[in-house]
């Protein structure tokens, strides 16, 4: 989005620079990307001018330019004289869209440019340099060159397309006083047309119908301006719809009247249906496109572009001028399907005021008249003019809760009112209503971003008061799995919320969610697990010499394409080595149980049992578990599958571990805090004969659950017997809670006896 300075100042009475003004918008949201400050050309007096050797039509002047100094230009101009006052670009003047350089002419040296009038950008005339009143001041500038701001617009704030609404929000922001429009609509007049809106996607349509102009320039100040953004001025009907889609952010269309045949229709266009655009672009249409139609066809891209057919030039004496509201979503289809971008597209896509077509077609009106004459000899409203009916609870109560910044109720309503919200009092709740133009507001939170962003976000540092004990994120329990998950040399990774289709097919057997318009090829679905993004990570520090990573990521993954059809998971991946080689430790490669340990440490001692089967598409079929808790999966951990990792072209050792519901896992709210006992820890041994199939990890957690006192079983021996019969041994060690008599602890050792001979089909070894 571009303006001028000037054109700011017709709605901001300000003393601020234009520095200070692009400073304010940045800091409050509105980036300025460049600020245009020309140089504009200045009156000098030719002193001589000799002809230049060599050449046939070259002079070297000396001129005067007010600097005290003369200064030699390099001219070709026929009516070059002694004594002439004309225009002098000096180097860093920007004319006809370049920049003047100092610099040599057939080895001669010139510094600047005299200038022509059609170079200036002020007539046509270019058979020689413009010739000035000799009484004009010598040094003085010769155009008022307009500074220009270059803004990048984020989707959210259509109301910056125009150059009121940043007016506005400057003045909010304490830059100055807004100056309001004195907006009228037009008187209705009878046409002998009308308009028929035969699709839902245009809620209004207004025209009004202009005869007997005579097509002419725009003023100069139009013009300026126009030319100073990059639009090429052509003539003051087409000039005035550029003007009005820059200063009221409304898009028009100007219509040739006897070109129009009968009434205006705006329709869905029927398949295969053909249109030619203005530029001579021939487009076929589908039935999700809006036109604008006469009896006779096609008119135009409802909110895209004009047709070729009743476009205004120059042999034009009766205009149409059209103001109306096209639904965003249809245009953007239209717009994005036969790649055309204008400034109309661009400002319908993102949402314009739904309320000012009448006030934008009656100040266009006037524009056109005052440049062109002729008289209004209709007007026709299709739809209805809609209404702001939105309106937001909010309570001023809230701001302190979602930034810890305190702030008045009497300086956030302030605030609203300054940026044209109307606010009304229910009690201790507000209903607060944003004016039109504001159609990114909708919820109290962005009541909130409106308040903090005026407020300025460089206050609250200043401001804000927080305490250990009531910083949100340290009592999420999210935050506090990131934690104890980054104490265990794990590193944060993060993720896009989109999968690869392809490789979700590989390591998972959730349905896919497919995104019909995704950014990238890559990235084509709704991720259904965190794993295949940090496989990619894998693969690609892989590739570049960095296969030892310890990796965590907590996110949401989504089950289906419904609001709620989400859940959060944590990942971990840990690749290569388990540290970096040194000559004071021995290395060796992660494996399952690193990553076991992870998910174990998550638990906060809770207890549970490790299951082996059923392994997902991931996982190695012999190095694989399941955290269970009963019949149900809490977590899973595993190697990656050979055949996954060759089809990921990954090399390296892979150790996966994924709770796949974290907001599920039992005790995830509860804060385990450590309890030292004051009674010192016993131990016993065990050793149990089981079949060779059993797994150690069932022994050691059903002896676990012999008793709540039990806090560590530990393996320290095991070896295959005869008979399919193998003998494992482990340590149990009993944490007192009180005192134990010998009593106590014979029946504890018992409990364990008996619960792992009954649910593992164990005998305790005698010998």
């Amino acid at each position: 989005m571009k303006w001028t300075y000037d054109w700011l100042k017709d709605y901001l009475e300000t003393d601020m620079s234009a520095q200070q003004i692009a400073d304010t918008l940045t800091r409050t949201g509105l980036e300025v990307e460049d600020l245009s400050v020309p140089t504009a050309p200045i009156a000098a007096k030719i002193v001589e001018c000799t002809p230049m050797d060599g050449s046939d039509h070259l002079h070297i002047l000396q001129v005067d330019d007010g600097s005290g100094t003369l200064r030699q230009v390099v001219c070709g101009a026929p009516n070059a004289r002694v004594g002439l006052v004309s225009a002098l670009a000096l180097p860093g003047c920007i004319i006809d869209g370049h920049e003047i350089h100092a610099g040599k002419l057939r080895g001669v040296m010139s510094n600047g440019m005299m200038c022509s009038a059609r170079e200036l950008g002020i007539g046509d005339d270019h058979s020689g340099i413009i010739e000035l009143d000799a009484n004009t001041k010598i040094g003085s500038p010769v155009l008022n060159m307009e500074t220009v701001f270059d803004a990048g617009i984020t989707p959210n704030r259509p109301d910056y397309l125009a150059v009121r609404g940043i007016a506005r929000d400057l003045a909010a922001c304490g830059a100055g006083k807004y100056i309001a429009p004195n907006d009228t609509e037009l008187k209705p007049v009878k046409s002998a047309r009308s308009v028929n809106i035969k699709t839902d996607k245009c809620p209004v349509y207004q025209f009004c119908e202009i005869h007997g102009i005579t097509v002419s320039d725009s003023t100069p100040k139009i013009k300026s301006r126009l030319g100073a953004i990059g639009i090429n001025p052509k003539n003051a009907p087409v000039d005035t719809t550029n003007y009005i889609c820059y200063d009221m952010g409304q898009p028009m269309h100007c219509f040739d009247a006897d070109e129009i045949h009968g009434d205006i229709t705006v329709r869905m266009a029927t398949s295969g249906e053909k249109f030619t655009d203005l530029f001579g672009a021939e487009h076929t249409l589908c039935e999700t496109d809006m036109v604008i139609a006469d009896d006779a066809g096609i008119l135009a891209l409802a909110g895209v572009v004009g047709g070729a057919r009743g476009m205004t030039t120059e042999k034009t004496k009766n205009i149409i001028l059209e103001s109306a509201y096209f639904n965003p979503v249809s245009v953007r289809k239209t717009a994005k399907r036969l790649g055309i971008l204008t400034d109309s597209s661009y400002r319908y896509e993102r949402g314009i005021d739904p309320t000012i077509t009448g006030i934008a077609l009656a100040r266009a009106a006037d524009i056109i008249m005052d440049a062109c004459g002729g008289e209004i000899v209709g007007t026709g409203l299709g739809g209805e003019l809609p209404t702001e009916n939105r309106s937001i609870e909010y309570t001023p109560d809230l701001f302190k809760i979602k930034t810890g910044v305190d702030m008045s109720a009497e300086t956030q309503r302030e605030i609203l009112e300054n940026l044209g919200f109307v606010v009304t009092t229910h009690g201790d709740v507000w209903k607060i209503t944003p004016r039109p133009a504001r159609v990114d507001v909708v919820i109290a939170e962005n009541i909130i971003s409106e308040l903090i962003r005026i407020y300025g976000y460089d206050n609250i540092a200043n401001t804000a008061k927080h305490t250990p004990s009531d910083s949100a994120p340290y009592n999420d329990y999210f935050m506090r799995f990131k934690h104890e998950l980054a104490s265990r040399g794990l590193n944060e990774a993060k993720s896009f919320g989109f999968g690869n289709s392809e490789i979700e097919q590989i390591v998972s057997d959730k349905p896919i969610v497919r995104i019909s318009n995704p950014i990238t090829k890559d990235m084509d679905t709704a991720r259904n697990n965190l794993l295949g993004n940090m496989l990619l990570f894998a693969r690609n520090n892989e590739k570049r010499g960095y296969p030892d990573l310890n990796l965590f990521e907590l996110g949401t993954v989504f089950d289906g394409d419904t609001p709620n059809a989400q859940h959060t998971q944590i990942c971990i991946v840990r690749t290569g080595d388990i540290a970096p080689r040194h000559w004071t430790h021995r290395n060796r490669a992660t494996d399952i149980y690193d990553v076991k340990a992870d998910l174990i440490a998550l638990l906060h001692g809770q207890n549970f049992t490790i299951a082996s089967d059923n392994p997902p598409r991931w996982a190695h079929p012999f190095r694989y578990g399941a955290v269970m808790q009963g019949k149900k999966k809490i977590a899973e951990f595993g190697q990656l599958h050979p055949s996954v990792a060759r089809a990921l072209k990954i090399k390296t050792n892979v150790n996966i571990a994924i709770v796949d519901d974290v907001e599920n896992l039992p005790g995830i709210r509860k804060v385990h805090e450590p309890k030292l006992s004051e009674f010192q820890p016993i131990t016993r041994d065990f050793a149990f004969v089981v079949d060779s199939a059993t797994p150690a990890e069932k022994l050691t957690s059903v002896a676990r659950c012999a008793d709540s006192r039990i806090t560590d079983v530990v393996v320290f021996d095991a070896f295959d017997l005869t008979d399919g019969k193998k003998s494992i041994a482990f340590t149990v060690t009993i944490t007192p809670t009180d005192k134990m008599s010998d009593t106590d602890l014979q029946k504890l050792q018992t409990d364990v006896i008996e619960n792992v001979e009954k649910k593992c089909n164990a005998k305790i070894r005698d010998k």
